[in-house]
């Protein structure tokens, strides 16, 4: 009979889970107003100027894509079945593999969280908007900006 140390698993299942919260941080899109996605590069976008009437913080929720409930279940699969022996396996690998699953998933949400800020617009045209990007431009109420809009995307841009 082979003697595994008790600490082997777990510390594999950490050394999983570092990577797939690594490779999550890497998929995941930018809101913000200073980055442009590829497809955005060299296309026509809708120029409007306007005064800021109000600057909210905000929380923008974390993707779902998938990869956290996939690598969860992996880990949490292989650390459970390591648990009892013979049926008591299967069964501890089944429940790993869930709680690992749901575990991942939230894991994926709370790493591509991010903070935001909701813009409120008065447009010179007399409209007013407000838009949601990422927080990494400072806004005041009174600031001339410029909002910019094309392929279904808006940003507020000094």
């Amino acid at each position: 009979m082979k003697s595994a140390s008790i600490f082997a698993f777990p510390l594999k299942g950490l050394l999983a889970a570092s990577l797939a919260v690594a490779l999550l941080a890497g998929c995941a899109s930018s809101k913000s107003g200073e980055v442009y996605s590829r497809g955005s590069a060299r296309t026509v976008q809708t120029v409007e100027t306007g005064i800021v009437r109000n600057v909210r913080m905000v929380k923008i929720e974390g993707t779902n894509s998938g990869v956290g409930t996939i690598g969860g279940g992996i880990v949490g699969g292989i650390a459970g079945s390591h648990v009892g022996g013979g049926d008591g396996q299967i069964v501890g690998g089944v429940i790993g593999g869930i709680l690992g699953g749901l575990a991942g998933s939230a894991i994926e949400r709370n790493t591509t969280q991010t903070d935001g800020i909701e813009i409120t617009v008065q447009l010179d045209n007399g409209r007013t908007i407000a838009i949601v990007q990422e927080a990494t431009e400072s806004f005041r109420v009174g600031d001339r900006v410029n909002v910019l809009t094309g392929q279904g995307e808006s940003r507020v841009t000094h």
